[in-house]
């Protein structure tokens, strides 16, 4: 695990029915340099694969899958329940395809619910829960990234703004566009008073979340504190722990503080370091050529609108605690130093391109945007019956299609098996793109699946 980074248990037997047998201190990681880094992302690999037991704290008897602490209003919390969970022993229980740290069958599905009012069902009826399938993590330490400067951006074009609107005295619309990425327009008045009913995309504090499928989760911290308590059980002590609780044992299930601050880092840190998804070059003649007109036939037909071929980036240093994480996760005022990691310094990051600019071209084919992606005439994508996190039901983010071909099945839930069936079930935003595809030849088709085929997850 890296020297002097971990605190360890008690003496136990090398047998011990147990998968965390040391917490890890983040500020011995945070100042122990790159051995301490590399030792907290192998940590990170064994915890993501670790099976948790009873012993480690797995289960929550006395709460619920809320992400804010929430005490049951009655009776115990199943050990395993397939709804409501705990539903899995380990993160790479779900995460798997093609690789730890992938995408899941359909078997793999996770059932998505505030767990305030409904923490008790046990139904898949949409009514209770959100059904969805299981997304890929690789490259999400660059996708964080590319969400920090937009926000940044956004933010900046924000101040700037209310900055002009309180020297003028009059009204001030200001554009707001990142990396190419437009989301719609900001109205300051010259009360100093925001109108936010032209935003397209995003939140009115105009924070960019590019994780879950509904974009709600602004990074791979909050990410991993959610998931560790909703599907295994295991709490976080820096949300549910005595800060906000007032109690070390919130679940009561008799394992106090059952994650430290370092032991998230960890899971974050071997996230943010997967390598991002590559194309396939190993390919028949036939098929190359096929691909090479499809990628020109997908910007053509207008696919590219939503799923942009890269995102600049200006810095390739991952911050752990990152810049816009609310109470509950931690925070980069909490810490005396973060834990910094320079991705640049991965080997899969020579794949990376670099525009005019020195920026890194991240080939995320995506915009990091929510869009509505239904009508009346095209809704098989939204069979959603709850929101989330107040966004609407029909509302969902830009899937990225780098490692499109390795992640099958496809949409939110998984209903769909191929990538020609998801394209035909696009509406909304996506219906004009949908539409061109559908009429185009089928040679024109084929050409824009033998592309996306392309793009694939390998372990390099």
């Amino acid at each position: 695990m890296g020297a002097g980074i971990g605190t360890a248990r008690a003496d136990e037997p090398a047998w011990t029915e147990r998968a965390i047998t040391s917490h890890i201190d983040f500020g011995k990681v945070a100042t122990g340099g790159e051995a301490a880094i590399a030792g907290l992302v192998a940590r990170g690999k064994e915890l993501f694969a670790a099976k948790f037991t009873d012993s480690d704290g797995r289960g929550r008897p006395k709460a619920t899958q809320a992400i804010v602490p929430t005490k049951r209003k009655r009776g115990e919390t199943a050990g395993f329940q397939r709804t409501g969970g705990p539903d899995a022993s380990s993160c790479a229980s779900c995460h798997n395809e093609p690789l730890p740290g992938g995408a899941g069958d359909f078997v793999a599905n996770v059932f998505v619910s505030e767990g305030f009012e409904s923490a008790d069902f046990d139904s898949l009826d949409p009514s209770f829960s959100s059904e969805r399938n299981t997304n890929s993590l690789f490259g999400d330490g660059l996708v964080e990234l590319l969400a920090r400067e937009m926000t940044a951006d956004l933010q900046a074009l924000r101040e700037g703004a209310v900055r002009q609107a309180s020297a003028t005295g009059k009204d001030v619309d200001v554009k707001l566009e990142s990396k190419g990425v437009s989301f719609g327009w900001l109205a300051i008045k010259a009360n100093g008073m925001a109108d936010f009913s032209r935003l397209e995309g995003i939140d009115n504090d105009l924070v960019v979340r590019p994780f879950s499928q509904k974009g709600v989760f602004t990074s791979l911290r909050q990410f991993t504190i959610n998931a560790m308590n909703q599907h295994h059980g295991m709490q976080a002590s820096e949300r549910f722990g005595v800060r906000w609780t007032g109690a070390h044992d919130f679940d009561e299930d008799g394992v106090a503080d059952e994650l430290s601050p370092g032991d998230i880092s960890a899971v974050t840190a071997w996230q943010a370091t997967l390598p991002m998804p590559s194309v396939r070059h190993d390919l028949p003649g036939d098929w190359q050529r096929v691909a090479e007109a499809g990628a020109k036939a997908f910007d053509g037909l207008g696919c590219a609108e939503c799923h942009k071929q890269t995102l600049a980036l200006k810095s390739l240093v991952f911050h752990d605690p990152g810049p816009y994480d609310a109470a509950g996760t931690l925070r980069a005022g909490e810490v005396v130093k973060s834990i910094d990691i320079d991705l640049a310094k991965q080997p899969w990051a020579t794949r990376l391109q670099r525009n005019d600019k020195g920026e890194w071209l991240v080939p995320l084919f995506a915009d990091l945007k929510r869009h509505v992606i239904v009508d009346e005439g095209v809704a098989g994508l939204g069979n959603e019956l709850m929101a989330q996190r107040f966004v609407e039901r029909d509302v969902f983010r830009t899937a990225p299609l780098w490692g499109v071909a390795s992640t099958a099945p496809y949409g939110h839930r998984g209903d769909y098996s191929t990538l020609d069936d998801v394209i035909r079930a696009h509406g909304g935003e996506g219906r004009e793109a949908r539409d061109a595809y559908i009429h185009a030849d089928a040679a024109t088709r084929e050409g824009v699946i033998a592309f996306l085929k392309t793009l694939v997850i390998e372990d390099k």
